[in-house]
């Protein structure tokens, strides 16, 4: 017992100092890409304000979001 605890110990100190901090050209690619999310999410705003139908404005989001976000809604679903 005390040996499966202590190579648990062990284990979870390893993830720990595992999980390196990212670093500063990291952070600033981050913060880049959650711009360009949110600049996109404003622009399929603007296209439903504008009356555009739903599938249109889905589109040039999914479009503008390629390569950006996880899933066809650039990384946000919200309910209809």
């Amino acid at each position: 017992m005390k040996k499966a605890l202590l190579a648990f110990v062990f284990l979870a100190q390893a993830a720990t100092f595992s999980i390196a901090k990212e670093s500063a050209e990291e952070t600033k690619q981050d913060v880049a890409r959650h711009r360009a999310m949110a600049a996109a999410h404003e622009a399929a705003a603007k296209c439903r304000e504008s009356g555009k139908g739903e599938d249109v404005c889905n589109k040039e989001l999914q479009a503008a979001c390629k390569g950006l976000a996880i899933g066809k809604f650039c990384g946000m679903k919200h309910e209809h």
